[in-house]
């Protein structure tokens, strides 16, 4: 359980710094290479950190393993641990962490400084339900 509080604390620090750099984004994000770089490494680090709670969490509940990093979110959403259609829609999470791996010269602005930033709230709604799921507070 240690590591998967410890795993939510982090998930909380990523969002609290890609929430305080998010003012201005598309502008900033155009023009300034070391704001993209820090906003694309964080954004990374979030969505990395969100597979691996799940995984932690499939782990400790004992659940089957995932053949996937998006199967993770379905194993989920099956168990109960999270509603099923919020684990189907946040799974794509999954796709977002792989494009940030190895997509990195694709992408568009307007996605992440609109789609994207408009979504952390998802991440949210996920550590909510996991805490739910795990009775625990806070």
């Amino acid at each position: 359980m240690e590591r998967i509080l410890q795993k939510i604390g982090r998930i909380n620090e990523h969002l609290l710094i890609i929430r305080s750099i998010e003012d201005d984004c598309s502008r900033r994000f155009a023009a300034d290479p070391l704001y993209r770089g820090a906003l694309l490494h964080y954004l990374y680090l979030l969505s990395d950190s969100c597979i691996v709670l799940a995984e932690l969490v499939i782990k400790h509940k004992g659940l089957r393993i995932p053949q996937s990093y998006a199967e993770s979110f379905d194993i989920l959403g099956e168990n109960k641990v999270l509603d099923a259609d919020f684990a189907y829609r946040f799974a794509s999470i999954a796709g977002f962490r792989n494009f940030l791996a190895h997509d990195y010269e694709k992408i568009d602005q307007e996605v992440i400084c609109g789609q994207i930033m408009n979504s952390l709230t998802d991440v949210d709604v996920f550590l909510q339900q996991i805490r739910k799921s795990l009775g625990l507070t806070g």
